[in-house]
């Protein structure tokens, strides 16, 4: 028998080597396909969000796109596979065009990153940039590549030049990053002494506000700074022209059919080549248009009016924070001893030497953007020209009067000194102005279409009732614990338990109930986000997590804890049964959980409690509050009794959203410079969605004349006025006398 792998006379069989080759032309053909759908899905978002600089999410700068394109790219770096046909010569070039396309989308990322997350990309791009290029003149030199020579070497050339402007961007990336920063903090303070954002702020207000805070976010991102440098928006000329390159190859091969020779055969990835191809055609497309933009949106940047303006403009200056990293490196001793004196000196001098040689190609490289720039400018002056005469005659012919326009702009806060802009970006300012003018309110238009329909009509109820006063309803101190100590409480929970309750409560019809919960629903959601944002201890993270855990199973199983709240609903026959079964079964529960460790409660803060018993105190203190405080009549009618838990769900609910002014302002006012343009983002769509919510809570007085003390529902309780519901009887309202809240001194022994 003969050695595997090895003919009869001892050679080696090589017949089946080739075999999965078209498998691995279909792994290539994915991972371009997916590079294609991550730009593709960026182009989207830019379109979407009116950011025709099109940031880059999904198709970013990191190992994952590295990888993908490394796959996507394999046949630029096979040195020795035969490929004969037209197909799969073009594919050795697309592959080189896909790589400049790539990297001319990776200028906008490097905003995101931090100094070491940069160099370490940059370092890995670079690696396999000059791989790509050292492959492909070496398939160049042996024939591998026999046609396209003069687009290969063209294409080698501007990924070169592409791999440079990254890097020249990629060094300016943390001092604009500084300076914005400090910029914006300066600004922060003008704008925080103007800006005034509270309970009583009418939505045009808030709405001047958060115009402020946007410009000042976003024109400081990191993401926009990197997408409008000048080395991004050459980087989209060349990469524009790389596809040029690659369109006039392609049409040439299939329309010319004289200037070519072909080889005849077929390439061990056989069928699979024409679908690399055309994966790779469809990602260059795409990836095209996102820098193209950014190439032509720079040229109409600078030149606003006119293309021969250009010339006049200081575009040839390359400012300080272009080398202001590359001089204080310089600046840097070099900090070792191994070295005797003559070898310091002399590693001190070829440091010096390589920090000139580099700031020398910094210079050259932002020189030679700045030139892109002015030459694009000249090259497409026509079309700038013909573009705002359109734009002029659709302004003619608009319905809205110039008079309108003139008064509405009128309106509009001056936003001019909240545009942080780097030197020599002063056109920045205009061009802000123009096309940021209504972003807030498109945004806020966005948020209109989302508003919680069922929650506003529930707390329509708001305005029968005075104060909120459910928020002081459903506990009361003088009600006995169930343990020695007593949780704190959240907004969240107390809303689940009482709309619990709702639904345990017999003759009630199906659609109140549902309506019931679909209010809360939209209600918890806005809980939610005010409780993260206040509860900046995290003293509350166990009782909202009991609240989420509580809600999952009322809203899809109509289940308390386990509890069947429609069979008590059929079971009992009046809402004091319910109350009665409901606050004994919570009792069970609790008492049954505290056997299992009885020691627990002692380890513990009565905050850090688990989850099913801060659920079950709960369900017992509100039921026993409603079974002291309620009359028969209540008692007698379930419909009257449904009426009351649905005021003071609305009550508990508005009480918690007319927070909801402090969360848009806390949401704008992000600490690090890469959140602050989405957290404002955020604000302006809360607004939208919540803009009708706050016109109906901003009819209620609050308990308190500071709002910021009314953040949790504990602290609105000691700040409100507590009536002392339980002291009260129906024919003798007399009795009531407000009481401040006090923790009860009361508890019941459940051992």
């Amino acid at each position: 028998m003969g050695k595997i792998g090895c003919t009869i006379d001892g050679n080696l069989d090589d017949s089946k080597f080739s075999e999965p080759m078209p498998w691995i032309g279909i792994y290539v053909a994915a991972a371009s396909a997916a590079c294609a759908l991550a730009m593709a899905i960026d182009v989207f978002n830019g379109l979407r969000r009116r950011k025709l600089w099109f940031p880059c999410y999904f198709f970013s700068l990191n190992a994952t796109t590295l990888t993908l394109l490394a796959v996507a790219t394999k046949l630029s770096v096979d040195l020795n596979t035969s490929m004969p046909r037209r197909q799969d010569q073009l594919t050795k070039l697309s592959s080189g065009a896909l790589i400049c396309t790539v990297i001319a989308n990776f200028m906008p990322s490097l905003g995101l990153m931090e100094n070491k997350e940069l160099l370490m990309n940059i370092m890995a791009l670079g690696i396999f940039v000059i791989t790509a290029i050292v492959n492909i003149g070496i398939q160049l030199a042996t024939g591998v590549i026999y046609v396209f020579w003069k687009e290969h070497i063209a294409l080698m050339f501007l990924m070169l030049i592409l791999l440079l402007l990254l890097i020249s961007s990629a060094l300016t990336i943390p001092t604009t990053k500084c300076y914005l920063d400090l910029k914006y903090k300066k600004k922060y303070k003008l704008a925080k002494k103007e800006c005034n954002i509270s309970y009583t702020c009418k939505t045009e207000k808030l709405k001047d506000e958060l115009m402020k805070l946007w410009t000042m976010a976003y024109t400081c991102s990191p993401h926009f700074v990197a997408g409008r440098l000048a080395t991004c928006t050459a980087s989209g000329g060349f990469c524009l022209l790389s596809t040029v390159i690659y369109a006039e190859a392609m049409l040439r091969s299939y329309f010319l059919h004289s200037s070519f020779s072909f080889c005849s055969g077929d390439s061990e990835y056989k069928w699979s080549t024409t679908l690399i191809l055309v994966t790779h055609t469809v990602a260059i497309g795409v990836g095209t248009i996102a820098p193209a933009f950014r190439w032509f949106i720079a040229i109409n940047f600078h030149c606003p009016k006119k293309a021969n303006n250009a010339c006049k403009l200081t575009l040839f200056k390359v400012e300080n924070y272009w080398i202001h990293i590359l001089l204080k490196w310089k600046e840097c001793p070099l900090d070792f001893r191994v070295c005797g004196r003559r070898g310091r000196k002399f590693a001190h001098k070829a440091k010096n030497k390589i920090l000139d040689f580099c700031i020398w190609m910094q210079i050259l490289m932002v020189s030679l953007s700045k030139i892109v720039r002015v030459i694009s400018t000249f090259s497409v002056s026509w079309l700038l020209i013909s573009s705002q005469k359109a734009i002029r005659m659709l302004k003619c012919n608009s319905i809205v009067s110039s008079h309108d326009i003139e008064s509405q702009a009128s309106l509009r806060p001056d936003l001019s000194r909240y545009v942080l802009h780097l030197e020599g970006e002063e056109v920045l300012i205009d061009l802000m102005l123009q096309s940021n003018c209504d972003v807030v309110g498109h945004w806020i238009g966005m948020g209109k279409k989302e508003q919680p329909k069922h929650l506003l009509q529930l707390l329509e109820k708001v305005k029968s009732s005075s104060g909120f006063r459910g928020v002081h309803e459903f506990d009361h101190a003088k009600i006995p614990s169930l343990d020695s100590e007593e949780p704190p409480n959240c907004w969240a929970l107390p809303i689940v338990t009482l709309t619990s309750i709702a639904m345990a409560l017999p003759d009630i019809d199906v659609h109140s109930i549902k309506e019931l919960l679909r209010s809360v629903y939209e209600g918890l959601m806005y809980m939610k986000v005010v409780e993260e944002h206040l509860d900046d201890r995290k003293d509350l993270v166990y009782i909202r997590k009991a609240a989420e855990l509580v809600w999952v199973e009322v809203d899809l199983c109509y289940k308390w804890l386990d509890v069947d709240l429609r069979k008590i609903a059929t079971e009992e026959q009046n809402p004091k049964g319910v109350l009665e079964g409901l606050s004994e079964k919570a009792k069970q529960r609790f008492v049954e959980f505290k056997k299992k460790d009885p020691n627990f409660c002692l380890k513990e803060s009565p905050s850090k409690w688990p989850t099913n018993m801060l659920a079950a105190n709960c369900m017992y203190r509100v039921c026993q509050t409603l079974l002291q405080s309620s009359d028969s009549k209540v008692f007698e009618n379930s419909k009257t009794m449904f009426d009351r838990l649905s005021t003071m769900i609305a009550d508990i609910t508005g009480a918690c959203l007319t927070n909801l002014d402090r969360i848009i302002s806390m949401q704008c006012h992000h600490g690090t410079i890469e959140e602050r343009a989405e957290g404002v983002r955020s604000a302006v769509l809360l607004l939208g969605k919540v803009e009708s919510v706050l016109h109906i809570l901003r009819s209620q007085t609050l308990p308190s004349s500071a709002p910021d003390q009314l953040g949790k529902i504990d602290h609105w309780r000691i700040h409100g006025k507590e009536v002392d519901y339980l002291s009260c009887s129906s024919n003798s309202p007399s009795n009531c006398t407000p009481t401040s809240q006090s923790s009860s001194d009361l508890y019941l022994t459940v051992d």
